[in-house]
């Protein structure tokens, strides 16, 4: 008999040995295994092992078990329990053996995942988050993706925002974005950024930060798996109007558009067009839009053919193009299909793309009688 039990909650169990013989085995072992290592079944409540027996045969048989032992002995596991746990855990990330950091980490990061309760009491834990925010800036790249783990999953917690979103922390994120010690790294330093400016105290920090203009940098060199975790970021910022503006005046316009442009996935796309629509609220961001060569057309190729997303980022760019410049609708006038390709959105798209495309058609309609009425009047001839 072969058992490997991976992470510390021994979440996943394979084992050779034929017939029942072997699922009796099993099912000791379980048992010897709630008694042994409590921490791990009275973390998560309902603990699921699976099982795969592998006879010698062809035959293949699959069962599940689930433990429910598991979920008896977290209802009388005390918070005081719980938090002697966390702390003897804690510890074990400032031993000197790199292994022995793994594993507290790792189960750190697993019993914080799932639940708010376990998130307050590490972060009231003392040196928790400082220790966190230190294992960061370790030599291994596994240390840092697990160290972020943990925090990304304790700013889950909305009562915990703010107090993440320390500058230390913020200059911290910003440069695992400029200068990441791997892929996973930046992922998830820029998915904790988002999750820390979700909390509207802390999106004018990330202005002050620099954080916008390593977003727009970084997008415009970002071809990677962590685009569309940066943008997101980006997205999430540009909600606050100081940020914005630096954003338009860091580049983001042009970045945004080549990324609209690109093939790189339409999930990228559809969110550069919702920041574009973000940055159009404001003068700056409409302005820098306007100066744009072409937008008028470079909004109705992704009308014509993007996925539903971008095609409701688009229209809501144009509405605002349209509101404000009236030489923006005599251009889309220009465009032989452009009523056409409206006139399809307002009864196939979305809801908030048909919306946005009757608006857009009323625009339309409205310029065009006020040119057959100037044609016609002899005021105008």
């Amino acid at each position: 008999m072969r058992i490997s039990i991976e992470c510390a909650a021994a979440k996943y169990i394979t084992f050779h040995k034929e017939g029942m013989e072997g699922f009796t085995i099993l099912l000791q072992h379980c048992n010897h295994l709630c008694v042994m290592v409590p921490f791990c079944t009275i973390i998560y409540m309902n603990v699921l092992f699976s099982v795969k027996l592998i006879n010698h045969g062809p035959c293949l048989t699959f069962c599940s078990i689930k433990l429910n032992s598991a979920r008896k002995k977290s209802k009388t596991m005390s918070a005081a329990q719980l938090r002697d746990a966390i702390t003897e855990c804690l510890s074990q990330t400032l031993s000197d053996s790199e292994e022995a950091q793994q594993k507290a980490l790792r189960m750190l990061a697993f019993i914080t995942k799932v639940s708010p309760q376990n998130r307050s009491l590490l972060a009231q834990t003392d040196g928790a988050i400082p220790t966190f925010l230190s294992l960061t800036k370790s030599s291994s790249p596994r240390i840092q993706t697990l160290s972020l783990s943990i925090l990304f999953n304790l700013s889950l917690n909305p009562d915990l925002k703010l107090s993440l979103a320390d500058m230390e922390t913020i200059y911290r994120l910003n440069s695992m974005i400029t200068s990441p010690s791997s892929p996973e790294s930046s992922q998830l330093a820029s998915s904790l950024i988002c999750s820390l400016a979700m909390l509207d105290k802390n999106k004018a920090k990330f202005g002050v930060t620099g954080t916008v203009q390593l977003l727009v940098n970084a997008i415009s060199g970002q071809c990677g798996p962590a685009a569309h975790h940066l943008l997101s970021s980006l997205a999430e910022i540009v909600q606050f109007q100081g940020n914005c503006t630096l954003a338009v005046r860091s580049g983001a316009v042009p970045v945004l558009l080549q990324v609209v442009e690109s093939s790189e996935g339409e999930d990228l796309a559809g969110t550069s067009l919702a920041i574009l629509g973000l940055l159009a609220r404001f003068n700056e961001g409409l302005n820098a839009l306007k100066k744009t060569d072409q937008i008028v057309n470079s909004m109705l190729k992704v009308l014509k053919g993007r996925c539903m997303m971008s095609k409701e980022g688009a229209a809501e760019i144009l509405f605002r193009l349209f509101d404000e410049n009236e030489s923006c609708v005599r251009d889309a006038m220009k465009f032989s299909d452009f009523s056409t390709v409206l006139a399809d959105l307002s009864v196939r798209g979305s809801a908030r793309a048909r919306d946005k495309a009757a608006l857009l058609m009323k625009k339309i309609m409205a310029e065009a009688n006020l040119n057959s009425y100037m044609d016609s009047h002899p005021f105008f001839l």
